[in-house]
C-alpha cells in the first residue's frame, strides 16, 4: 500500500505525529510511506529508514507572489505520479487539506470538522474521522492513522513505541563523560510559553552538579542562553541542526524545556523530560510517561480559546522544576 502523509509543520506537530511511522509499518503490508513537510523540516525526516520520500513544500515562499504559488501548486500536481492508495491529513488545516487533495490518492483522509480548528478543511476529505479536539495531540494522530488503515487502536501501540527518530550526522559536541548530562530549551513558539530566563537560571545553578547545556534556535534565544551561561555553570551549545539537536537529546540524561519541538524530541526518543507549561493544556500537548513530566500552572485551559498573552508560565518555581528533575535523574 502506498501511504502519503500530509503534516507540514511545526518540528514539534512533526515530533508528535512521528510515532505513526512504527505503527504504519507494523500493521501494514508492504507499506510504502512519503510524508510532505515544510522544508525547513525536512531534515528532521530525511533519511529514515521507515519513509520512502519527504516532499518539501515552501508554502510559506507561496504565499508571497503568484509565480511562487504557481510553482508549489505544479510540483504538487506532480506527485500524482505517486498514485497515491491513501493520502492522510495529520494536520487538519484548510492548507494541508489542499496539500492532501492535491495530491490525487484514491482516498483522503482526515480529521471531522468538529475534530479540528478549521473545520472547511473536512470538505476536502473522501473520509472524515471524529477524533476529540480536546484528546491529547499524539492520540489524536494514532487514532486517526488507525481509521484510516483499519488498525485496531490500543495504548499500547504508543506506550510501547521505540525511538521516532535516527541521527544521521556524528555529532561534533562532545558531552560530559563524567556526569549526567541536563538540556534545557529555552524557546518556544510563543513569548508566552518560554520559561523567564531568571528562573531558568536558578534552575540551573540548583542542579550545578549536573553537566548543563542550553540549545537555541533565534538570536533572540542565543542571547537569553548567554544571560543564563554568565549567571550559572550551563554551557552554550553551538548552533543545532535537526539532526544534531537529535543526537545531543539521546546523550541526554534529562531534557528540561517548554511546550515546543526539541523538549518533545525527548519523548520522541525515550528519554527523560520535563515539559513546562504555560497557555497550552499539557494534557494535550505531552504525553505523560514513568519519565516524560509535566509541569503547569494549575489552569483550566480551552484548546480552541487559547491566550497567547497569557503569562501563567511565570508562575511555576523553579524549586519544583528542580526537585522533579532529581527524582528523575537520582530515581
Amino acid at each position: 500500500m502506498h501511504i502519503a502523509l500530509v503534516k507540514l509543520s511545526a518540528l514539534g506537530d512533526i515530533v508528535h505525529a512521528s510515532v505513526v511511522l512504527q505503527i504504519i509499518h507494523a500493521h501494514v503490508a508492504r507499506a510504502q510511506v512519503d510524508w510532505v513537510a515544510e522544508k525547513r523540516f525536512a531534515p528532521l525526516l530525511e533519511g529514515h529508514p521507515l519513509l520512502r520520500h519527504v516532499h518539501s513544500v515552501e508554502l510559506k515562499e507561496a504565499k508571497k507572489s503568484l509565480p511562487s504559488a504557481w510553482r508549489q501548486w505544479r510540483f504538487l500536481r506532480t506527485l500524482k505520479k505517486e498514485q497515491y492508495d491513501v493520502v492522510i491529513d495529520l494536520q487538519g488545516l484548510i492548507k494541508s487539506a489542499l496539500v492532501a487533495k492535491s495530491l490525487g490518492g484514491k482516498r483522503v483522509v482526515g480529521f471531522s470538522g468538529r475534530s479540528t480548528r478549521e473545520w472547511p478543511a473536512s470538505l476536502l476529505y473522501d473520509q472524515s474521522v471524529v477524533v476529540g479536539y480536546e484528546e491529547n495531540v499524539i492520540v489524536r494522530n494514532v487514532r486517526l492513522v488507525c481509521e484510516a488503515l483499519n488498525i485496531a487502536y490500543s495504548e499500547e501501540l504508543i506506550t510501547q513505541k521505540t525511538p521516532c527518530f535516527f541521527p544521521k550526522t556524528s555529532l561534533h559536541v562532545s558531552l560530559d563523560a563524567s556526569r549526567p548530562n541536563v538540556l534545557l530549551v529555552l524557546g518556544s513558539s510563543w513569548p508566552s510559553k518560554v520559561y523567564p530566563k531568571e528562573k531558568m537560571a536558578i534552575v540551573a545553578h540548583m542542579l550545578d552538579e549536573y553537566a548543563l547545556w542550553m540549545c537555541w534556535g533565534s538570536a533572540t534565544e542565543k542571547e537569553m542562553a548567554e544571560w543564563i551561561a554568565a549567571h550559572t555553570q550551563a554551557r552554550v551549545l553551538p548552533l543545532l541542526s535537526l539532526p544534531e539537536l537529535i543526537g545531543v537529546v539521546e546523550e541526554c540524561a534529562l531534557v528540561i524545556g517548554p511546550d515546543s519541538g526539541p523538549t518533545h524530541l525527548a519523548w520522541a526518543q525515550n528519554r527523560p523530560s520535563i515539559t513546562l507549561f504555560g497557555p497550552t493544556p499539557s494534557g494535550r500537548n505531552a504525553y505523560v510517561t514513568s519519565v516524560n513530566k509535566t509541569l503547569d500552572c494549575g489552569k483550566q485551559i480551552d484548546a480552541r480559546r487559547l491566550d497567547k498573552h497569557d503569562a501563567c508560565i511565570e508562575t511555576l518555581v523553579p524549586e519544583t522544576v528542580v526537585a522533579l528533575a532529581k527524582e528523575i535523574i537520582d530515581g
